[in-house]
């Protein structure tokens, strides 16, 4: 699909509550990009535009494909929950129809099931869950919890997170020393009822605010059922508006059969010409 010089690239535009992503085809093997690549997809200015790059690949061990997914900044990242919604619907008109599919990632297989523009993702199991930290960050002691829902989050609890400088105080937790070498997201939590939150998201990769993650929409319901026994399932209200849910069983301090259900939308397709990265 992409030889030497300049090259026509096919891709799909896609967004899952607003995080979006460029959708490529790999099935055949034939396509290897680098980062500088990746990233210049992802340009704003001088590319397609995206919060990342999801690759559709043959699955190596039992599963329907496999999904690797490129932050912006061309890094590879163990998981995307939004990204994976869409990658199922591209899966399922690139390769379909597959009402139900299954795909691996790094942070394992995960199973899907569609209803027309909405998929459910059945989530790999959660873990290192840590309630109560105290973290110092720009001078501030914060309280936070800390969860990995399939790549690692940080969740803040606020009283109003209109108020919040997402950009600023994300960035510091981000790279905090606590969460090195691997960084993590950084979510902040505004409770809005007995089973709803909402959230604003900062991403590692893109080092910035998204309209959406869905991997941070995991780990702030089920963090918010950990510190406020919130029972299944928990609506999260996202920065893009939508409303996502959020589905688990609770044993102790362990969650399993974690859902997440939300939109996946097709915006549009087209080719673009990609020379040799540096």
């Amino acid at each position: 699909m992409l030889e030497t010089g300049v090259a026509k690239l096919g891709f799909m535009k896609m967004n899952g509550a607003g995080n979006d992503f460029v959708m490529l085809d790999n099935r055949a093997g034939s396509l290897q990009l680098d980062a500088s690549q990746i990233a210049r997809l992802c340009d704003r200015h001088r590319g397609i535009g995206a919060d990342g790059v999801l690759v559709l690949e043959l699955a190596a061990n039992g599963a329907d494909f496999r999904m690797r997914y490129y932050n912006a900044d061309g890094g590879e990242a163990e998981m995307c929950g939004n990204g994976a919604r869409c990658f199922a619907r591209f899966a399922h008109r690139v390769a379909g129809p597959l009402e139900k599919l299954s795909f691996e990632t790094p942070a394992g297989v995960i199973a899907a099931a569609l209803e027309g523009e909405r998929v459910t993702l059945r989530m790999s199991e959660p873990k290192d869950l840590r309630l109560n930290m105290q973290i110092t960050a720009r001078g501030e002691n914060l309280p936070c919890h800390y969860i990995d829902s399939g790549v690692p989050h940080v969740v803040v609890p606020v009283s109003d997170i209109a108020t919040i400088d997402v950009r600023t105080v994300g960035s510091a937790l981000r790279h905090h020393a606590e969460f090195a070498p691997r960084g993590a997201n950084v979510n902040f939590l505004e409770r809005r009822g007995d089973r709803r939150i909402a959230i604003r998201t900062y991403e590692r990769g893109v080092e910035g605010e998204t309209l959406a993650c869905g991997t941070g929409v995991v780990a702030s319901a089920l963090i918010f059922a950990a510190t406020e026994g919130a029972e299944s399932p928990i609506s999260v209200l996202v920065k893009g508006g939508d409303e996502l849910q959020v589905g688990f069983e609770k044993n102790g301090d362990r969650f399993a059969n974690v859902t997440l259900t939300g939109p996946a939308e097709f915006v549009f397709e087209g080719t673009v010409e990609l020379g040799q990265g540096s």
